[in-house]
């Protein structure tokens, strides 16, 4: 729930929000906050997911891209704490835990991702992403070259920046309105589901 931006009914939106979020809820069993808090100005809506979904699921826009779903989770959670957005950390701490099937590893890189149990090649990304999200005036040519010693491409990079900024954007956003992580998020990817 958003706290200084009340959301709009479901039921009145246009028609293909609706559709999106309820399948959403559907898949999720309960519907994100974020997509009922943008939604009272659908075209930013329709733009904010449009760019999200090009991002974090490339395949969708038909590209590929060597980053994992966690990779890009990883760099949510990290810069959204360095940006100190509870909505976000919690939200894709959760997605961040489920993907990597380490439940610890979505609080240690909102801590501290220089002591996480992640790999080098994962903390190259992170350092990269860290400038970027607080120094990207300072990025230079050497900061290409550590990411490619790690196997990353400029395309790679070009997703790292892309991630980090477009998150940059919603970290604000969440914050400045209020949006609270919803509940389910917390519990999320912390203990292995049973087996059937």
């Amino acid at each position: 729930m958003s706290t200084r931006y009340p959301h709009p009914d479901l039921n009145t939106l246009p028609d293909d929000i609706r559709a999106k979020i309820l399948e959403v809820q559907e898949k999720a069993g309960f519907v994100p906050n974020v997509f009922l808090a943008f939604a009272r100005r659908p075209a930013e809506w329709r733009a904010f997911f449009a760019y999200h979904d090009a991002l974090m699921a490339p395949e969708s826009v038909g590209r590929t891209s060597n980053l994992t779903k966690g990779d890009r989770e990883m760099i949510v959670t990290t810069t959204s704490a360095a940006n100190n957005c509870l909505y976000c950390v919690v939200a894709h701490g959760a997605i961040l835990r489920i993907y990597e099937k380490k439940p610890p590893v979505a609080d240690q890189v909102a801590v501290n991702y220089r002591k996480a149990d992640i790999s080098p090649r994962q903390r190259a990304m992170l350092d990269f992403a860290m400038k970027v999200c607080t120094d990207s005036d300072k990025v230079e040519d050497a900061d290409f070259a550590a990411l490619h010693v790690h196997g990353f491409d400029d395309e790679d990079i070009w997703d790292i920046t892309a991630i980090t900024a477009f998150f940059g954007l919603s970290n604000r956003m969440a914050s400045v309105t209020g949006m609270l992580p919803n509940p389910e998020f917390y519990l999320m990817g912390r203990m292995p589901k049973a087996k059937a």
